[in-house]
């Protein structure tokens, strides 16, 4: 297996850098990278110099379509997650899935690892729910053989967005603002044990299929944020601040940073009341489940990955 050709577009983001470094403790060494992120594709070279590592739009055709051929495994990976011009979501989560999705159809199409989203069974009602769904209708029309994977919210090592920003935010303020009460609940995923996952189908008989990968505990947002001061030793205050003024700050937060890092739509998704099936993905997949206390540890103890951080 470890001689498979595996081809991770949008790979220098959370997912695709934990994934390849559990593809490399397993002895892969034939996998490409692309991704448009050029400053996360700098820190993704100088970790993995050995691993062929691209810049590719991959919302416009180029010659990044050619490292396709004679693949045998394609982990899509790619997504807009945060932002609030509709237009970036459309590019990066609809129309880079045609040209992958194109560039695979051939006599011999490799296994396709789709990494889809939670958010397909919530009730949000936003830019990056939407187009999420238009790319999952386009994997599945497609009929190529592979998997569709549906994660929860993610954490772990090079997290940017998550965990990783409100840790960094955390050592950066005095007081840490919670919206409300704070009592969202949450079903965080450890990165690592999604990457496991991935390569668990890969290792296999390769299933198909579309699954739900949820964390296996509920957490409330604000024992997160407890559990994240805990670990890291932060000594920022931490303080409840009324729905409505949160979302206020946002907004105006919103009109000066282009792709903020948590938009009054995250907010309004917060808020919403979803919960998701928790199915045994570690008996279906052979995977054992990291325990969230000890995965959080594992996030921001790292002596080597847990100082990198990516951008935005």
């Amino acid at each position: 297996m470890p001689k498979t050709k595996i081809i991770l577009p949008g790979g220098a983001g959370l997912v695709g850098q934990n994934l390849l470094v559990r593809l490399k403790v397993k002895g892969y060494t034939d996998i490409v990278v692309l991704d448009k992120h050029r400053a996360n594709l700098v820190i993704l070279k100088r970790l993995h110099p050995d691993i062929t590592a691209e810049y590719a739009d991959l919302a416009e055709p180029g010659e990044w379509l050619r490292y396709f051929e004679n693949a045998e495994v394609v982990v899509m990976l790619q997504a807009q997650i945060g932002g609030n011009d509709l237009q970036e979501f459309a590019r990066n989560n609809v129309n880079s899935t045609r040209l992958i999705l194109d560039a695979i159809k051939t006599s011999h199409p490799p296994y396709l690892v789709h990494v889809s989203s939670s958010v397909l069974e919530s009730v949000a009602d936003d830019y990056y729910t939407n187009t999420k769904k238009e790319q999952e209708r386009l994997v599945l029309e497609s009929g190529l053989p592979g998997l569709i994977l549906r994660p929860t919210l993610m954490f772990g090592w090079f997290d940017r967005k998550h965990l990783g920003w409100l840790a960094r935010f955390m050592n950066k303020v005095p007081v840490f603002p919670i919206p409300g009460q704070g009592r969202y609940l949450r079903q965080p995923l450890y990165a690592g044990d999604f990457c496991n996952i991935i390569i668990s189908c890969i290792e296999s008989d390769r299933p198909t299929g579309t699954y739900n990968i949820s964390g296996q505990e509920k957490v409330d947002y604000i024992d997160i944020i407890r559990e994240i001061k805990r670990v890291t030793g932060s000594s920022t205050l931490i303080t409840r601040i009324p729905y409505r003024m949160f979302y206020s700050l946002l907004w105006i937060w919103g009109l000066f940073d282009r792709n903020p890092p948590f938009t009054t739509q995250q907010l309004v998704a917060l808020r919403a009341k979803d919960e998701f099936a928790v199915i045994d993905w570690p008996g279906i997949f052979g995977v054992p489940y990291t325990p969230f206390a000890q995965a959080v540890e594992e996030t921001f103890t790292d002596p080597i990955y847990s100082k990198v951080e990516l951008e935005f």
